[in-house]
């Protein structure tokens, strides 16, 4: 990301200790490197703790600062409860959290096994609900105030076909966003969302446009009224804005930033109900094969 096109002043963020659910790549890596330029203690987790090591080195050689890498499993409410006991610990009481961890891939919903559908909801649906849980606990019972963005689709206002468990995950999310916001805004605490169109990144470009030129097709920006996908800087200086002092009085909102791709086109995969067999063969092939690479990644 360039950051000189963040439009906030330095040290916007300063005291504030925030962390982002999987901060090692994609997404939550650039905003990570946007709260960290602006003077957050950041401490970013997933699944891939080696992973998250090189980003937290990475991100501290470029802009100094503090970046804390975990290893945890957000399906995993103990290893959330662990890694929690130890960033208040040893660190001190989070300001803000980003629900930013995610799965997804296209697929035929008929084609869909149980086991695929659980892989998405239980990092989407039940991930971002433990870690807010969680944390809102810790806030109320020490009477802090905080501040939970989660990462959503526009998908969450007119369904998603072919992403099924994606749309009903993320859509689950925008009610709890809601739904927390008005539960608990006496105790200084807010939710909010938002809700990118397409920010290309490696993984998301692999199993939601599968094939050799996945990322270039992510990238041309097709059906976007503004001709083009989105560029990081700018979902960052979204995030920033929810996250920063001064918008205390923002709560319960999930806000679209898409170049109006979901005004133009409702900005999901309903253009996918022509393929043919052979081209859903051909794609379920190429996520395989992504999946392969990842887990090998993972155990490597």
């Amino acid at each position: 990301m360039d950051t000189s096109k963040l439009i906030y002043r330095d040290n916007l963020l300063s005291g504030q200790r925030i962390l982002i659910t999987g901060g090692g790549s994609g997404l939550g890596k650039e905003m990570a490197e946007g709260f960290l330029k602006l003077g957050a203690e950041v401490h970013i987790c997933g699944r891939r703790g080696g992973l998250c090591e090189e980003t937290a080195d990475q991100l501290m050689q470029m802009h100094g600062g503090k970046v804390v890498p975990f290893s945890c499993d957000i399906r995993d409410p103990e290893a959330i409860d662990e890694m929690l006991d130890s960033i208040w610990q040893d660190h001190g009481a989070l300001t803000g959290l980003v629900n930013n961890a995610a799965g997804n891939f296209i697929s035929r919903t008929e084609d869909l096994s149980i086991r695929g559908f659980d892989a998405v909801a239980n990092i989407v649906f039940r991930g971002s609900f433990y870690m807010t849980h969680n944390i809102g606990r810790r806030w109320i019972e020490q009477q802090l105030g905080g501040n939970v963005i989660s990462i959503l689709t526009t998908w969450v206002w007119n369904g998603g076909p072919f992403v099924v468990p994606s749309a009903m995950s993320k859509a689950a999310v925008n009610t709890m966003t809601q739904s927390l916001a008005v539960e608990w805004g006496r105790h200084g605490i807010r939710l909010n969302a938002i809700a990118p169109g397409p920010f290309p990144t490696e993984g998301m470009s692999k199993r939601l446009a599968p094939g050799e030129d996945s990322e270039k097709q992510m990238n041309a920006g097709r059906g976007n009224p503004m001709g083009r996908a989105g560029e990081m800087h700018e979902l960052v200086n979204l995030a920033v804005f929810l996250m920063a002092p001064g918008a205390e009085y923002v709560n319960g909102q999930t806000i679209a930033i898409d170049g109006a791709m979901y005004n133009a086109t409702g900005g999901n995969f309903s253009e996918l109900a022509a393929w043919t067999d052979a081209q859903w063969k051909a794609a379920r092939e190429a996520i395989d094969e992504q999946n392969r690479k990842d887990k090998a990644n993972r155990t490597g």
